[in-house]
């Protein structure tokens, strides 16, 4: 391999570490810019919220800029509107501005990830695969499970506007070296004439449309609020349109067609699964450590910590057990050992804390690039290279839409089996309960020794109580859910077509 291109694509790998980080950079400190923009509690969710609509509407369209533009220009560009979003967003002033800055980052960001894809399979020989594979699936992964601790180790010794500063300096870095150095492919400005201006409008409402619905719908009460019903309508509208002009036109915005790969096709629904795996476990950790152990964005960070440094550890481990073995059996090991983590969080308590997530979390972590290699090189191993740069968005989006899917389940599951233990609690607990009663009285003489109304203070200390374990036992439900659906696409992996030999796509370079 020509120097020129090794040094153009680790720019292109950290520019597109910088983009999926910052999905994930604000959320252990969205309560710090909260304050600093005196954000209200229902807009200040939009800060990820605009970043990850304005992405996903950007991942699939990478694929044609890509064949117009050129890689070299589309992701030079990328780097540095990304860098001047970055810069904007730390002089926000108001919540508005902050939300059109982070989805201008989200945007333009996000034409950075899938070119990384396209490139490590259209540049790279065959028997590099499994060196190149396990170094892009690292940061797909780790960027987002190490986004809480880096943002929570920010805000805490600067201030929040450095979530966003730290792009810039790396930004410039990756711009420069990428319009430079990038050589891969050229542009076809003659496609700009054949553009489907009407597809790239639908798919944007399509994908909008479905980020914010699933995004917002737990919290609006799904389908009871006005919102969500108009934007549940918009989106099918949209999804209609789209497909009709997908399948239509002679250069649609996303090739759909790619689809008809059944490998690429499986490997994106693993995709897909694995996208739930890697943000609902990212949301869901630091959900219960601020909820329930009262734990602040820095100690979140730490405790989250120990996932990334495992994926660190097992990228080259797995780059090595994909020469060696079928990647079937890495994808049923990488399943299995993921439902085994999150079988091992079904009896959550509400005084876990580090030590009991330690292996939970390195399993997760282990799995996770265990994963990503073999799912890589199904996808995307067997397509020829006139595919590539369209596959790599669709296939990108798959995970995304994964991630997004799951956490408004996970969300509205947390939500009503939170409920329904609260319910089934409180129904215990009532005054022919001798135990309630026993408890209530002991608490309460506690307080009425220091001349407070003891039955009073113990009332509510019980209902915190009872708040907090219906908590802790839908955490577990959600986790339990979580397991099964692991265990079920282990089993899955055996329907996965055997690929030619262990160097998967011998012909897409």
């Amino acid at each position: 391999m020509e120097p020129r291109r090794v040094i153009a694509f680790l720019a292109m790998v950290f520019g597109m570490f910088m983009a999926i980080l910052d999905i994930q950079i604000v959320s252990a400190s969205l309560s710090e810019i909260q304050a600093g923009l005196s954000a209200s509690s229902d807009e200040i969710p939009w800060v990820q919220t605009a970043y990850l609509i304005a992405e996903v509407i950007m991942i699939p369209l990478s694929g044609v800029l890509a064949r117009i533009l050129s890689t070299r220009v589309l992701f030079a560009m990328s780097a540095a509107g990304f860098t001047l979003a970055s810069a904007l967003a730390a002089t926000a002033t108001n919540i508005e501005q902050m939300i059109v800055y982070r989805a201008l980052q989200g945007f333009i960001g996000g034409g950075m990830i899938p070119s990384v894809f396209a490139a490590a399979f259209t540049i790279f020989p065959p028997s590099k695969r499994n060196i190149v594979s396990p170094m892009i699936g690292l940061v797909a992964t780790l960027a987002p499970t190490i986004g809480p601790t880096i943002g929570g180790y920010l805000s805490h010794a600067f201030s929040w506007h450095w979530l966003f500063l730290v792009n810039v300096i790396p930004g410039i870095i990756v711009t420069a070296l990428t319009w430079t150095l990038i050589d891969f492919d050229r542009p076809e400005p003659g496609l700009l004439k054949k553009f489907d201006w009407s597809g790239l409008a639908s798919m944007a409402v399509f994908l909008g449309t479905l980020e914010y619905v699933l995004e917002e719908g737990n919290n609006k009460d799904w389908f009871q609020d006005e919102h969500i019903v108009i934007g549940t309508v918009v989106m099918v509208i949209g999804a209609v349109v789209f497909f009709w002009r997908a399948f239509r036109v002679e250069l649609p915005v996303v090739d759909l067609r790619a689809f008809a790969n059944r490998n690429f096709a499986i490997g994106s629904l693993f995709s897909f699964v694995m996208g739930i795996g890697l943000y609902g476990l990212t949301y869901l950790y630091p959900l219960y450590l601020a909820r329930i152990r009262g734990y602040d964005s820095l100690m979140i960070g730490e405790t989250m910590f120990v996932s990334g440094l495992s994926m660190f550890v097992m990228a080259p481990i797995a780059g090595r057990m994909a020469s060696a073995l079928d990647p079937r059996v890495m994808m049923l090991i990488g399943f299995a050992g993921f439902g085994a983590g999150t079988w091992m969080v079904t009896g959550l308590t509400a005084d876990w804390d580090f030590y009991e997530l330690l292996w939970p979390q390195i399993l997760r972590g282990t799995c996770l690039m265990m994963l990503m290699v073999p799912i890589n090189n199904i996808a995307l191993g067997t397509l020829p290279p006139e595919r590539m740069k369209n596959a790599s968005g669709l296939y990108n989006l798959t995970r995304n839409l994964g991630g997004a899917v799951g956490l408004a389940v996970v969300n509205t599951l947390l939500t009503i089996r939170t409920d329904e233990h609260h319910l089934r609690l409180a129904e215990k607990l009532d005054w022919s309960n001798p135990a309630a009663l026993d408890w209530l009285a002991s608490v309460g003489a506690n307080y009425d020794a220091h001349g407070l109304d003891g039955a009073s203070v113990a009332l509510g200390k019980l209902a915190g109580v009872v708040s907090q374990q219906a908590t802790v036992m839908a955490f577990s439900d959600v986790f339990l859910l979580l397991t099964a659906l692991f265990i079920g696409l282990s089993l899955m992996t055996v329907m996965v077509k055997r690929p030619a030999g262990q160097k998967v796509g011998g012909d897409a370079h």
